[in-house]
């Protein structure tokens, strides 16, 4: 008996689209099949003129836990997380204390035990004084290592050389990056200041933190990262500069891979003047030319993950002038259908978003068994119809921080229904009664 019988849903996965019945048992897919009989399970939907998909996997989020939970906490933000179809999260150590010995890291697991909607997993991040700890890291206790290679926020920021060095030596998993400069973002604030005073235009953001700077810091990280053979994955590019730095063509045998995230391929230097604070985000959103190039490389392969960067702040806290309005934007409830309307409008096909979302962050990070439809693997699924729309309204936020740069913007999707580990974690527009996220294991 399955616990579970999805009929008649259109799947995608792996490079096509097509039609099947998918039973589930103890939280697994066990059968992918045309025509599977109904009265061998316990619960069925009929998922008519519904697309499946394998639930995303977004490979950088903040969610605020522990120290700063007055912006989000694993609990809120993962439950908005599952209902734009989110599944699993990797989530990042700029919290407080930060996240950068065996001890704080094992802190998050425990904390996300019986709490967190969707699985879970963290990165170990790096500081110039924990090298020690990144050697001697257990492959199964971090997603990965994060690199601050350029100004962000919190205490983290990695600038001594020998250290960087030492990091893309000896790291026993993957190395993920922001790379921005800090000195050039630094010479370009006194110029602003010099010009504006404080009173600076959100819209100098994309200068400030500028295409020079990013390349600077990026070029800088694949060169150490060929130097030493390291397995790299470069977060968050914003510009069409930076793609020559990655190869095309299919994830499987690259040592150096590519991310981009949603706002980067929605917003531009234009949406400045509507959204000011509300798009202000390390690296920053750039120019249209940069955004399409970037939504060209994810098509041909230059760009191998779509993530979401998701980090919020209070509405309070964004309400302060440019220098003193946080950088960070929430994301992970509208994330998934943002990309189905690229696909709605002809840009991005659903299957290279199911690869870039869900297939890709599995293989990079060698998650066990999650990321596909496959026989075996648990029952991270999400249905949804791209026939039903999606207004987002401050009532149907359900971030911690109660609001969203979509606000007032209509999906031309909608998730109708998310599943982790084969448990119902969102159906029509309301959440399941049980947590049933767990800690990701990897094939290391």
């Amino acid at each position: 008996m399955y616990d579970l019988l999805l009929l008649n849903a259109t799947l995608v996965n792996e490079g096509r689209v097509f039609r099947a019945d998918v039973g589930i048992r103890d939280q697994r897919i066990e059968t992918i099949a045309k025509d599977l009989s109904s009265s061998a399970a316990t619960q069925v939907m009929d998922a008519t003129g519904l697309h499946l998909l394998p639930g995303m996997i977004d490979d950088q989020v903040h969610f605020r836990e522990p120290g700063l939970t007055h912006k989000g906490d694993i609990a809120t933000e993962s439950a908005a997380a599952v209902a734009g179809g989110i599944t699993t999260y990797m989530e990042m150590p700029n919290v407080n204390p930060l996240t950068i010995n065996a001890q704080t890291l094992e802190d998050k697991y425990q904390r996300a035990t019986g709490r967190s909607h969707a699985n879970f997993a963290f990165y170990l991040g790096a500081s110039n004084d924990n090298l020690e700890e990144i050697k001697n890291l257990d492959p199964q206790a971090a997603c990965g290592v994060k690199v601050f290679m350029g100004a962000s926020t919190g205490n983290m920021l990695v600038d001594n050389p020998e250290v960087l060095d030492g990091i893309f030596a000896h790291a026993p998993i993957l190395v993920a990056t922001h790379c921005e400069d800090s000195p050039m973002i630094q010479a370009n604030e006194a110029l602003a200041r010099e010009k504006y005073g404080e009173d600076v235009p959100f819209s100098e953001h994309p200068n400030i933190r500028s295409e020079e700077a990013c390349w600077k810091s990026s070029s800088f990280a694949v060169a150490l990262a060929k130097k030493h053979g390291t397995r790299l994955h470069v977060l968050h590019i914003t510009t069409a500069k930076e793609l020559a730095l990655f190869e095309p063509g299919e994830l499987k045998g690259k040592r150096i891979t590519a991310e981009a995230c949603v706002h980067h391929l929605w917003f531009s230097e234009e949406d400045y003047e509507r959204l000011g604070a509300q798009i202000k985000c390390n690296p920053a959103i750039k120019r249209k030319e940069d955004r399409d190039a970037i939504l060209q490389a994810v098509a041909e392969g230059r760009i191998d993950i779509i993530a979401t960067d998701h980090a919020p702040h209070t509405w309070e806290e964004k309400q302060g002038s440019y220098f003193k309005a946080p950088a960070g934007l929430p994301l992970v409830q509208h994330a998934l259908p943002s990309l189905l309307d690229h696909y709605q409008a002809g840009r991005l096909s659903l299957e290279t978003i199911v690869q870039k979302a869900c297939h890709n962050p599995a293989v990079a990070f060698q998650v066990k068994d999650r990321g596909y439809l496959r026989e075996g693997y648990f029952a991270d699924l999400v249905l949804v119809d791209l026939q039903k729309e999606t207004t987002v309204t401050k009532e149907s936020l359900l971030y911690k921080c109660g609001w969203s740069p979509f606000e007032g913007h209509t999906f031309q999707s909608r998730i109708v229904t998310t599943l982790v580990n084969g448990g119902i974690a969102w159906h029509d527009g309301l959440p399941g009664q049980k947590i049933h996220g767990q800690r990701l294991m990897f094939n290391r």
